[in-house]
């Protein structure tokens, strides 16, 4: 299985991510810069966290030009999978690959500890594997408040395409347990099809024995599942 992994200027979740999906999971890692235009026969496709160029103007507003983000854009279109996180999912969302956009944290400030997310569907290749409980999963963000209009939540909730809610330890979804001010208290989302995901909290920090959290593991595993299902 081949994961391609998309690097923008300024990607610091990069290598943390190959090391998951290829030391950890055993997978072959291509890491592709954003200038590149073709995805080379990859199984999925990737967009970690970190910083893209043109940040300081919106999270992600001149990262969707990039010219890979055309092969990236076929590839969801053919049904490849696609999973954004942390600043991933904020060039997801500018790219309309997914819904809504992510705003400034309500406090007006970075954020970066760890959370607590629950499941809110068990059909995606990020949830199948789950159960219903609370997963640790670290955040790290200035600009991680989903928002979109109620007609696109409402949508989201129909459709079944809200992916995980941030909660508390004990899996409970309440207004303290919200650390940016999140529309529904939404974490993470896919498409309608489900073949394109994005999040906000950082699996690939929770995904290793020697770090103390596992909690991420099954998550980033599912996408491999699913390729191997779909191949």
């Amino acid at each position: 299985m081949r994961i391609g992994i998309i690097v923008f200027p300024g990607s610091n979740c990069d290598r943390d991510l190959g090391y998951v999906m290829g030391e950890i999971l055993g997978a072959q890692v291509q890491y592709i810069w954003h200038k590149e235009t073709r995805l080379e026969a990859v199984d999925a496709v990737m967009l970690p966290g970190g910083f893209s160029f043109g940040d300081y103007l919106r999270s992600g507003a001149i990262a969707r030009f990039s010219p890979i983000m055309d092969a990236v854009q076929n590839h969801a279109e053919k049904g490849g999978l696609v999973l954004g996180i942390c600043n991933g999912f904020q060039i997801l969302c500018e790219s309309n690959l997914l819904p809504g956009a992510l705003l400034h944290n309500t406090s007006h400030r970075f954020i970066c500890r760890n959370t607590f997310i629950s499941p809110a569907q068990f059909n995606s290749p990020l949830t199948r594997n789950l159960e219903a409980k609370a997963y640790c999963i670290p955040i790290a963000h200035g600009e991680g408040r989903y928002h979109a209009s109620e007609e696109t939540l409402y949508a989201l909730e129909a459709n079944n395409q809200i992916l995980f809610r941030y909660c508390n330890a004990e899996g409970d979804v309440t207004s303290d347990s919200n650390p940016n001010g999140s529309a529904h208290s939404i974490a993470g989302i896919c498409n309608a099809r489900g073949n394109v995901m994005g999040m906000m909290p950082h699996p690939e920090r929770a995904a290793d024995r020697e770090l103390g959290n596992t909690d991420g593991l099954m998550m980033l595993k599912g996408i491999l599942k699913q390729v191997a299902e779909r191949v």
